[in-house]
């Protein structure tokens, strides 16, 4: 697992680059305030229902939740499960909103 921040983050989504941005929040947070990744909630990945994810096994797949400690377990969890590249978002959604938001 790698880190990767809030602002290295936007500078790439900015550039237009796919990314592969997964959302491990609840859907109640996600409903709330999102940066349009696909929300596949903790437990999903904790329960490895993670059809959805078995072809981005090779690919980059930046992680991130409201503070970066659930999505700290969820790149551990998918690198037990054979994915090689996954980057945990420092700071989550709390720093995204504070660097960016003006919140």
């Amino acid at each position: 697992m790698d880190i990767i921040t809030v602002e290295e983050l936007k500078r790439r989504m900015d550039a237009g680059e796919k990314l592969n941005i997964i959302d491990v929040r609840e859907p109640e947070e996600y409903a709330e305030f999102n940066i349009g990744a696909k929300l596949i909630p903790l437990g999903k990945i904790q329960s490895m229902q993670i059809d959805e994810l078995e072809d981005l096994k090779n690919e980059e797949l930046i992680i991130h939740c409201r503070s970066g400690k659930r999505s700290m377990t969820a790149c551990l969890f998918l690198e037990t499960m054979g994915f090689i590249n996954t980057k945990n978002l420092a700071g989550g959604m709390l720093e995204w909103q504070e660097k960016f938001s003006g919140k």
